[in-house]
């Protein structure tokens, strides 16, 4: 349900085009990442992608930290892709992140499946992928790579950071881990921890992964068939997490898919609108995402928790003086207005500068990613007035 374009159409004036991705060589050995579960990782690999110029001053970058199944390509086309990036209609001249204006960083996380070190890559050691002998990694660690590709990349500073979901959850480990590189913070529908009922539903999705048959203890790259079908259950019941029960109602409601009448066949998986839709979303999913790298990063998003009492929330993000936007939904059920007003109420009370707005969608979790306008009219200015500030 994101606003993605069919890549063959012709660019307009709006569009970042044609874009590549980069890839640098982090922590390489003697000096490899020390990872927050106790061992190494080294060296890694980050693909990236880039839009816009940097300043000569090097003041006016954004990083953008992609949700749980998103990757580095957020903007523009790419040759091998049919879809335009996943917030396209976001990134580019013109839009809220300006390319005439600032210089936008998107990479792949840690443990992700597009090119960045993860289950998928070779183990040095061993020759062969890893696995689920992949180290354990955490939001902690993602950040800490991330952190370190925009020093390679010889910014000292960034102008922002900005992400949505498991997306901001990056953006405040951040603000926590490395005040220094940010002026200013964009926390869209996220929280300072995942509730039980998220951490309920990723259990459910990786359980489906476990009990497929090819998925063969997480090694199964060189097998003709991984576990599709378990990543794609578990794909299926995460959309679900994404949408508002309005959002369900007003695009499938009981419509059935390819008949005026029930069938009466309890082996009709597709019989109606919803069943259909979830079955394409399941299919799509598993053609570009890895199961293990599923299974890490769900894992990451459960583990993560800002501060192990909500009233230590406030000391960890002290050390900040990030400007701070924080944006929920009131549709969204999985990330809800009241953990975003926890952020807020911490920052409030260390004095911080903060803007919070609940803005109304049916679209829930998945509205940072569909309703673009009203988002804009957030961020469009707060970026500007970031920006002014930081140049005095």
């Amino acid at each position: 349900m994101t606003a993605e374009t069919d890549a063959r159409t012709p660019a307009d004036e709006h569009s970042v085009g044609l874009v590549e991705t980069q890839f640098a060589e982090l922590f390489s050995p003697p000096n490899p990442l020390q990872l927050r579960g106790g061992t190494t990782l080294g060296p890694i690999t980050v693909a990236y992608q880039t839009y816009g110029e940097l300043s000569p001053e090097k003041d006016n970058a954004i990083y953008v930290c992609h949700a749980l199944t998103g990757d580095m390509h957020a903007a523009g086309r790419m040759e091998k892709r049919r879809k335009s990036g996943w917030w396209d209609g976001f990134i580019g001249p013109g839009k809220t992140l300006d390319t005439n204006r600032y210089f936008v960083i998107c990479a792949n996380v840690l443990g992700g499946c597009q090119g960045t070190t993860g289950p998928a890559s070779l183990n040095p050691e061993s020759g062969r992928p890893y696995g689920i002998e992949f180290p354990f990694v955490t939001v902690e660690d993602i950040v800490n790579v991330q952190a370190e590709l925009v020093r390679h990349l010889g910014i000292d500073q960034l102008l922002a950071v900005i992400g949505g979901s498991l997306g901001g959850m990056q953006v405040l480990q951040w603000a926590a881990d490395h005040p220094e590189q940010l002026n200013a913070a964009i926390v869209l529908a996220s929280a300072a921890r995942l509730s039980a009922q998220g951490i309920a539903f990723n259990a459910v999705g990786r359980r489906a992964i476990y009990a497929d048959p090819n998925f063969k203890d997480g090694q199964y790259y060189e097998q003709e068939e991984g576990p599709r079908f378990g990543l794609a259950l578990a794909r299926m019941v995460a959309h679900i997490t994404y949408l508002s029960e309005d959002s369900i109602e007003l695009k499938f409601g009981r419509r059935l898919q390819d008949s005026e009448t029930l069938s009466h066949d309890l082996h009709s998986e597709t019989e109606f609108q919803i069943e259909s839709y979830l079955h394409y979303q399941g299919k799509r999913f598993v053609e570009r995402f890895d199961a293990n790298s599923y299974l890490y990063l769900t894992k990451a998003m459960d583990y993560f928790e800002l501060a192990p009492n909500p009233g230590d929330l406030a000391q960890t993000l002290s050390k900040t003086d990030a400007r701070f936007l924080v944006v929920s939904y009131d549709t969204d059920w999985l990330f809800t207005t009241a953990q975003s007003k926890e952020i807020v109420r911490a920052l409030l009370s260390k004095q911080k500068h903060v803007t919070f707005s609940e803005l109304s969608s049916p679209y829930g979790h998945d509205s940072f990613l569909i309703e673009l306008d009203q988002l804009r009219e957030l961020v469009e200015p707060f970026l500007h007035e970031t920006l002014k500030a930081t140049r005095g």
